[in-house]
């Protein structure tokens, strides 16, 4: 038995894998009705809102901390609007090494493919994503926060040597964290109108791109060598624990004229702010261990980055 792509019906413990162009082609037919032009769709020339935040106060880093409760609202807030724009910013890094690892996965594919059709069609999606956070950051009179210089280099060792599996995973832990935050954030009346839409429309496409990577990733965890499997086991938790430390860049803490190493401290000890990691990531965390990801050292340092329960 074969599948239109050629290669031999695979089946893992969870059953068949499904065709790859099939997915594509589904992946397309939703792009078609459900893609967004930011700039059109959301009104940037509207006054922000008085007394409305950036971000759920919930979600917020210091939220129920002693220092949180010391904290006017309005110092509440402020460190909200600037923690949003640190995460867009995180965003939009995350989303240019998405594109490198997306155009290196085809580069030897069969370009009149449905699979690479689609990877370009999510291509262009990351592209007026990143543009949509930079053009929220401004809108929000931040300036953007970028991931510390060792971290920003590590990344670029990363993403040369990542396998093909890791790739899709590291797509998947840029992508699946945020994106739960996100469905908390687009309904949630208290944030500003902007920011909601900004949400909405990344909900929207982003449920795609996962869909996508979860097929890929389950797929190259199949059939990818046993060397790669492994190595892609240790990349990938290197990478949560540099996503973890990454999450929130320092910098917003002295901006909203906090006490630095005071809020680092009590964000670490916060059982709050480790609830909503690990539940944001635990969707994403279940399906690696599944597909067997989550294993050996890897999985330490999966642990370790605290994403894991």
């Amino acid at each position: 038995m074969t599948t239109t792509t050629g290669f031999p019906a695979l089946t893992d413990a969870l059953g068949p894998l499904k065709d790859r162009e099939k997915v594509a082609e589904r992946l397309l037919a939703a792009s078609e009705k459900h893609s967004f032009d930011p700039d059109r769709e959301l009104d940037w020339d509207a006054p922000l809102e008085e007394g409305k935040w950036f971000w759920p106060p919930e979600l917020v880093s210091l939220y129920d901390t002693p220092m949180w409760r010391r904290m006017s609202e309005e110092q509440q807030r402020e460190l909200a609007r600037l923690e949003a724009a640190s995460l867009a910013s995180l965003g939009i890094w995350f989303e240019i090494i998405l594109m490198q690892l997306l155009v290196r996965h085809i580069y030897d594919k069969p370009v009149t493919s449905n699979h690479v059709r689609y990877a370009l069609t999510e291509i262009a999606d990351e592209c007026r994503h990143s543009m949509m956070f930079a053009r929220m950051i401004t809108r929000g009179g931040a300036e953007p926060y970028p991931v510390s210089r060792f971290h920003h280099n590590l990344a670029r060792i990363l993403k040369t040597v990542s396998t093909t599996p890791g790739s899709f995973t590291a797509t998947l832990l840029g992508e699946e964290i945020l994106d739960w935050m996100q469905r908390l954030v687009f309904p949630d009346e208290r944030v500003q109108t902007l920011v909601r839409g900004v949400t909405r429309i990344h909900v929207v496409e982003e449920a795609r791109h996962v869909r996508y990577a979860r097929e890929e990733l389950r797929r190259q965890m199949l059939t990818a060598p046993r060397w790669e499997r492994n190595f892609t086991r240790l990349t990938s938790g290197e990478a949560a624990r540099v996503f973890s430390v990454s999450f929130v860049n320092p910098q917003v803490y002295s901006d909203a004229g906090l006490n630095r190493a005071e809020a680092l401290a009590q964000v670490k000890a916060s059982a709050h702010r480790r609830d909503v990691m690990q539940t944001g990531a635990r969707r994403l965390t279940d399906f690696l261990d599944e597909i067997g990801v989550l294993r050996g050292v890897g999985r330490r340092l999966w642990r370790s980055s605290g994403l894991l329960a």
